[in-house]
């Protein structure tokens, strides 16, 4: 399959993104991730789904510019001093808006809580691919879709942030 052709949304999970590749010893390049997801899955947009916290606004500013679509659910500042703001709703809510604009849809999460959104949307051809983070920590539950699965583990060559490939 030609994963080249058509109009193909991603729709990112990226707390499950972020803690997961940061869990494996490395930090993705947001920058070279959304290059490397137009050139491999030809994704048109990509709506990166995030907790909102009032301090992240240059980090707001610079996914933007990198060409992500983000979707800000509020947060909450839990007592023992964590950030929660799960974006499971927001991201099914927002996968079937679209759902009439894009030809196939990436979801980026390892996350079971959208077993029922990647089962709709492989019913349907509508599925992509399921793209998960760390291959040795996802939901059991999406192991049924182990033929429809690219797992991020390997491309830390590729994607890995590297501070000194910053432009000065």
């Amino acid at each position: 399959m030609n994963m080249k052709r058509g109009n193909n949304y991603a729709f990112i999970d990226s707390q499950n993104l972020n803690l997961s590749i940061r869990s494996q010893g490395w930090v993705l390049d947001f920058k070279r991730f959304r290059i490397y997801l137009s050139d491999k899955y030809n994704i048109t947009k990509a709506f990166l789904f995030i907790g909102y916290v009032n301090t992240n606004q240059n980090l707001y500013i610079s996914l933007q510019e990198y060409g992500y679509i983000l979707v800000f659910k509020p947060t909450l500042f839990l007592p023992k001093g964590g950030v929660k703001g799960n974006v499971d709703a927001e991201l099914v809510l927002h996968s079937m808006i679209e759902y009439p604009n894009y030809d196939k849809a990436l979801i980026v999460s390892g996350d079971g809580d959208f077993y029922c959104l990647i089962e709709y949307l492989k019913k349907h051809n509508r599925l992509l691919k399921l793209m998960v983070p760390d291959m040795n920590r996802y939901s059991s539950l999406l192991r049924k879709f182990a033929s429809d699965i690219v797992y991020m583990n390997s491309l830390n060559g590729k994607l890995k942030y590297d501070n000194k490939n910053e432009e000065k």
